[in-house]
């Protein structure tokens, strides 16, 4: 028997359906009593195992062999870890007429989440980009998320993250540091293994975020936080976020074009610079939002599809310019190991 597959004219991403699934779950079936305590126990322990996950798969060496391109990596990381932020701080102003204090919390903590590395890679692929340099931006921008994003989180959101004190700080480091760190000092040794099943490991890093999520949206369900949100408020955040996606795509490849890069380079640099990691971005926030996280990966799950349709149409359309100009993979001197840096991290979307 051939194995289904999902049809190529659907416009959403199948896990995205498992996401919204799962939401449908916890909305008609959410855990409650024993149950949400065995669920906050499980979720807890996939958010150290998808971390764990991600530091053995981190090639440290390759890495810094990366660190050879640092121009386009750092400028990645200014449109990551400093645009993006500076948009979310502005649309503070768009509180309480446009957003809610907690849908803005959840947009204000997408802006603070690293880059994706899956479809960053696809997509300069598809616009005959410089690939090696999307693969290694995403790594180096999922590894400084790991820092960034909490301190940035503890910084810019404050008491609205779910408070963050000593106590929260030492969950952030116990189940998102420590899992990363062990996983590097054990890669020597589960490297290979973890090489030979990413297919199989793929499913457990996508079977850990939904359950992360049906925790999250479980826990939201039963506090009533989604009271709060109305139809016309979704629709005003989903104008919102196309606005920070359109403004993060034109500054990502007109401010690479200023700054000198060749084609290629511009291609990287704007796929890996307008994204945000779904993958990262989700179990962060279970870990930093407690009861309210629910809301606040709902505006994280509504950019991350909207940038893959986005960027999938703007990445078959350099791909046609390319063909009719005649224009060639445009790269200045990749990382030679850049190609095998930080192989299966995340999720199929990123």
């Amino acid at each position: 028997m051939k194995r289904l597959k999902w049809p190529s004219w659907m416009p959403v991403d199948p896990y995205i359906v498992a996401l919204l699934g799962t939401v449908g779950l916890a909305a008609l079936l959410p855990a409650r009593g024993g149950a949400a305590d065995v669920a906050s126990g499980a979720s807890t322990g996939a958010v150290a195992l998808l971390f764990f996950l991600y530091g053995a798969r981190l090639s440290t060496r390759e890495a810094m062999d990366g660190l050879k391109h640092w121009r386009l990596h750092l400028t990645v990381l200014v449109c990551t870890f400093v645009a993006f932020p500076l948009l979310g701080l502005a649309a503070k102003g768009l509180v309480p007429h446009v957003l809610t204090p907690a849908l803005y919390s959840g947009f204000l903590f997408l802006t603070l989440v690293p880059s994706t590395i899956q479809s960053s890679i696809a997509f300069t692929s598809i616009a005959r980009g410089n690939v090696p340099a999307a693969i290694c931006a995403g790594s180096f921008s999922s590894l400084a998320g790991i820092l960034l994003t909490p301190l940035l989180a503890a910084a810019l959101l404050g008491n609205s993250g779910g408070g963050f004190s000593a106590h929260s700080l030492g969950k952030i480091v116990l189940q998102l540091l420590v899992p990363f760190v062990a996983g590097q000092l054990l890669r020597r040794w589960v490297g290979g293994f973890l090489a030979r099943h990413k297919k199989v490991l793929g499913y457990v890093d996508r079977g850990s975020i939904l359950l992360v999520v049906y925790t999250a949206f479980s826990q939201g369900m039963v506090e009533g936080v989604w009271h709060q949100v109305t139809p016309l408020r979704l629709l005003a955040l989903l104008g919102v976020e196309a606005v920070l996606l359109a403004a993060m795509l034109a500054l990502s490849w007109y401010g690479a074009k200023r700054l000198g890069f060749p084609r290629g380079d511009r291609i990287a640099i704007q796929f890996a610079g307008s994204k945000k990691s779904l993958s990262a971005g989700l179990p962060m926030a279970s870990v930093l939002f407690g009861a309210q996280a629910s809301l606040a990966v709902l505006p994280l799950m509504l950019f991350h599809q909207m940038q893959l349709m986005v960027c999938a149409v703007i990445a078959k359309r350099r791909s046609r310019d390319a063909e009719e100009h005649g224009l060639a993979e445009s790269v200045s001197e990749p990382p030679v190991a850049a190609s095998r840096t930080a192989a299966g991290t995340g999720t199929r979307s990123g």
